[in-house]
């Protein structure tokens, strides 16, 4: 199938591990002119390099914080003029910390808040007159499948990507008058950093081994395996490409059938 990325642009925040480098990599073998950032400028360099020695496409990492209003302006500016617009934005941050409800305090709301709910909303914000120019613009949310069935000790992400979906499904009703496709993807148990660092706590809480908590996922997922990056980039690059063109509005799990529930 061809997903028409070729030179498209695409903007894929916090790429230089886990989901979001997935998903650019994935994005550039398409065809598509990729922009990654991250707050680790060395990281997200060697993530450009990485991208550029495999597909041979032009890559640009920008060091940018997703929480600094400023920073996200920049980036946005860079994006542009390196590749001249902007037809793709996939919104992405690293989840909040793990911690029981009264461990949390209103700065750490607040930081989260920030960095999970606020990170998409100046995003999407400052990207919007550049989609606008597009002829086939689209904008993807990376959240969790948490949003349908609460995860123990994430209570910053169960409740502040609610939030994310709330905003992604209000944008693709309101917007899509004009064109513009909002979806997003929710995410199970995936090989990445942030996944391993959920299991090392609980395994620390739990007295258990990290190796014992992963069996654990493993066991309760009906395919019995959690999932790789490029199975979750496999799935975003094609919502974010002009061949899902009438996909609007949807929240799909990449979970393996995790989720329980019938809707």
């Amino acid at each position: 199938m061809d997903l028409q990325l070729d030179n498209r642009v695409a903007l894929v925040a916090a790429a230089s591990q886990g989901l979001g480098y997935a998903t650019a990599l994935q994005l550039s073998r398409e065809g598509a002119l990729v922009v990654i950032c991250s707050r680790d400028e060395a990281k997200i360099n060697a993530a450009r390099d990485a991208i550029r020695t495999e597909t041979g496409s032009p890559v640009l990492a920008v060091r940018a914080d997703v929480t600094i209003p400023g920073d996200i302006e920049c980036l946005l500016d860079l994006a542009v003029e390196e590749f001249g617009g902007l037809d793709i934005l996939v919104t992405n941050a690293g989840g909040p910390p793990t911690a029981a409800f009264d461990e949390i305090d209103d700065a750490l709301w607040k930081k989260s808040v920030d960095l999970t709910l606020m990170s998409a909303v100046r995003l999407i914000r400052g990207a919007l007159p550049h989609l606008r120019q597009s002829t086939a613009p689209s904008v993807l949310t990376i959240t969790s499948v948490s949003v349908k069935q609460p995860i123990a000790n994430l209570v910053l992400s169960n409740s502040i990507r609610m939030a994310v979906i709330g905003l992604t499904k209000t944008l693709a009703l309101e917007l899509g008058a004009e064109g513009i496709r909002f979806n997003s993807i929710l995410p199970g148990w995936t090989e990445t950093e942030r996944v391993l660092e959920l299991m090392e706590d609980r395994a620390e809480r739990n007295g258990t081994s990290v190796e014992e908590e992963i069996a654990k996922q493993t066991a309760s997922t009906p395919l019995g395996r959690v999932a790789t990056p490029e199975e979750f980039a496999n799935v975003a690059t094609f919502l974010c490409s002009p061949a899902a063109s009438y996909v609007n509005g949807v929240m799909l799990q990449v979970d393996g059938g995790s989720y329980k529930g019938s809707l």
